[in-house]
């Protein structure tokens, strides 16, 4: 259950009209890395964690809520940068110069605003549009859901530098002081959910590889040579890397040579990994149990439900109460 409490979460505030920057400020308002794209991410994944890791479902409902929050603020933003343009252009008795709007901005450039992004200014009258800074229209394609924790987790790790460095970008078009508050309020949290997110995937052992099966042993240690001229080398392509002691990478400098030589991979004997083909097999059979068996302890026989009335805590209820229908 939602409940919208009408003060923003962070006091949104402008300096003067910035029609020209509103409209850039819509990439986050309906853009892929925006904050709707955030919150129905978060809150589409929690799903599927309710009953396995109710602490994961409420991080991901808490933070989702949040976005949704960010969004009111972007929302205010543009309304406000706005100011004045829906006034004027709901004003059909004269011709009124939407130049005088803001010192920042001539009629022109409002022109041609309105010819590339004729939604935005055209259509919205002084308000904020489902779409990027270029029009497109928000799209579902942006969100992901993979059901995997260690998946989702490390995706939303990913979004929320997205969604960092795309504020920090923001920074740089506008000048207003005011503006610049709320967009450093907005990357902050960004950074801040990331770190959230990174300590959730920690409390997941094991966590890596992501899902559930290990890699072949045959190619995990092997780096391709895929470049000529000058080669950068380091800890991406040699010593000892992520694992542990007695493995490291396999530089392979001539990949087509090795190719040929291994039947296409076929038959490559990896000098560097300690772990056999039967070992790994093992850990996939491990781990697949383990994760089944946290999904199915916490999941029972139907008929379930949701939620207690009143939640007291955050695991869901195992059975459903049936003594009222």
């Amino acid at each position: 259950m939602f409940y919208h409490v009408k003060e923003l979460q962070f006091n949104a505030r402008v300096s003067e009209p910035d029609p020209k920057f509103a409209a850039l400020l819509l990439e986050q308002f309906g853009g892929a890395n925006g904050e709707l794209a955030a919150a129905m991410r978060y809150f589409t994944q929690a799903f599927s964690t309710r009953k396995p890791y109710p602490d994961k479902y409420d991080m991901l409902m808490d933070i989702a809520t949040e976005e949704f929050s960010h969004l009111e603020i972007v929302g205010a933003t543009v309304t406000m940068l706005l100011d004045g343009l829906n006034g004027e252009l709901k004003n059909a008795a004269e011709a009124s110069p939407l130049g005088k709007l803001t010192s920042r901005n001539g009629k022109d450039e409002l022109m041609h605003e309105a010819l590339t992004n004729p939604l935005f200014l055209i259509q919205s009258g002084g308000g904020p549009t489902l779409t990027n800074s270029q029009g497109v229209p928000f799209s579902g394609s942006y969100i992901d859901a993979n059901g995997d924790l260690t998946v989702d987790l490390r995706s939303d790790m990913a979004a929320e530098a997205r969604a960092k460095i795309t504020y920090e970008y923001l920074m740089k078009f506008t000048s207003d002081p005011l503006v610049h508050d709320s967009l450093r309020f907005l990357m902050t949290r960004e950074i801040a959910h990331f770190q959230m997110f990174g300590a959730a995937l920690d409390t997941i052992k094991p966590n890596f590889p992501m899902g559930i099966l290990q890699g072949d042993p045959r190619h995990t240690h092997t780096y391709f040579n895929l470049s000529n001229g000058a080669d950068a080398r380091g800890p991406w392509n040699e010593g000892q890397g992520p694992w542990s002691a007695g493995e490291s990478w396999e530089y392979i400098n001539e990949p087509h040579r090795h190719v040929i030589d291994t039947q296409g991979e076929i038959n490559h004997q990896p000098e560097t990994v300690n772990i056999t083909q039967e070992e790994v097999e093992e850990k996939d059979k491990e781990l697949s149990r383990q994760r089944s068996e946290e999904v199915k302890m916490k999941t029972s026989a139907a008929p379930t439900q949701w939620s207690s009335y009143p939640q007291e805590s955050v695991e869901s209820p195992m059975e459903a109460d049936t003594t009222r229908t």
